[in-house]
């Protein structure tokens, strides 16, 4: 895949969205943190659908999830990186 159409298909609002939607799910439900991935590409899914409605299956299905799970990673940079500076 060409880094030009991942940089189209993520949208920052639903990275916004399920960057809060994750922390909710990891700091106030009990769950097991390898099914977090799982659910923020669905919920990627579904606030695409709600931002944009349906438009096409690249856009809406593989553009939510890659929002969903780039929100996960940026997660765990941040995460890392502030671990990093209290040590």
């Amino acid at each position: 895949m060409n880094l030009e159409l991942l940089q189209q298909l993520v949208m920052p609002l639903t990275v916004l969205g399920c960057l809060v939607i994750g922390y909710v799910l990891k700091n106030y439900i009990a769950l097991d943190n390898k099914h977090i991935p799982l659910i923020m590409a669905l919920c990627g899914i579904l606030i695409t659908v709600a931002i944009n409605g349906y438009v096409s299956v690249e856009v809406t299905v593989i553009g939510g999830a890659l929002s969903g799970l780039a929100s996960t990673g940026l997660h765990q940079a941040f995460s890392q990186y502030i671990n990093k500076e209290d040590k």
